[in-house]
């Protein structure tokens, strides 16, 4: 009996040793480099070689920072994190597939900044938001995609989008299917449809140039809402219905 009762502590207490292991092993910051390895602990010295390797080595809430130019790999996000290619020429290529997927909760906040998404011509979306709290996209460019963001339906979660370009993307630039997408500063280019609001999603604009698309505003019967002060021109031999916004924003 007594022997029963310390292998059983004993049990216990590596159990909780490997739980404070595996908790350890999960840094606030965490590098890649494009020749690093994922086998490595992601340190600064150490780093791992694709998002999708040091996403797992960084705790909720961190970041994964760039340290030179080079292909990191499609990634999936669960949880808060903020992935950043500053000062580098950081890349994804999401050739038949997407680039970035994003499943959180609604308390998350996922932040993507100085990226580019690549689909190669024949990715899905460069960036897919399933669901989660907040989504914010800085100076990062998506195309060769399907679709260069989408919001799925169902998700009720905001999107921010600053300083980014979406060109070539087949189908469409940015496709707000649920929840409130914003887009500001950015330039949508030879897409199938630059902007879509397809019900119940809605998507704002102000200040962003949409020009050379085969449709700059798609109707899908969500809300487009605009400032008033978006430039727009040559969009033109698309099949999708063109829509003008229907709610201001207001300029203060």
């Amino acid at each position: 009996m007594q022997n029963r009762f310390a292998r059983t502590a004993f049990l216990v207490l590596a159990w909780l040793v490997a739980g404070t292991s595996t908790a350890s092993a999960q840094a606030t910051r965490t590098w890649v480099s494009g020749v690093g390895d994922d086998a490595n602990p992601c340190s600064r010295t150490a780093p791992c070689k694709t998002f999708a390797g040091a996403i797992s080595k960084t705790a909720a809430g961190g970041e994964i920072s760039v340290l030179d130019p080079g292909g990191y790999g499609a990634v999936t996000i669960t949880k808060s994190i903020t992935i950043s290619g500053v000062g580098t020429q950081a890349s994804i290529l999401g050739s038949g597939t997407n680039g970035v997927v994003i499943n959180v909760t609604a308390t998350d906040v996922v932040t993507l900044r100085h990226l580019q998404i690549n689909g190669a011509g024949t990715g899905l979306n460069g960036i897919r938001f399933i669901q989660g709290g907040t989504l914010v996209v800085e100076d990062v460019r998506v195309f060769g995609f399907q679709t260069g963001i989408e919001m799925v339906t169902g998700n009720l979660g905001n999107t921010m989008i600053s300083n980014a370009t979406f060109h070539d993307n087949s189908q469409f630039g940015v496709h707000g299917k649920s929840g409130t997408l914003t887009v500001e500063g950015s330039l949508l280019t030879a897409n199938g449809v630059a902007v879509q609001a397809t019900a119940p999603g809605t998507v704002r604009l102000s200040n962003n140039g949409v020009y050379n698309n085969l449709t700059g505003f798609g109707c899908g019967g969500g809300t487009l809402a605009s400032a008033g002060n978006n430039r727009k021109a040559g969009n033109v031999g698309g099949g999708v219905p063109v829509c003008a916004p229907t709610v201001a924003v207001t300029i203060q």
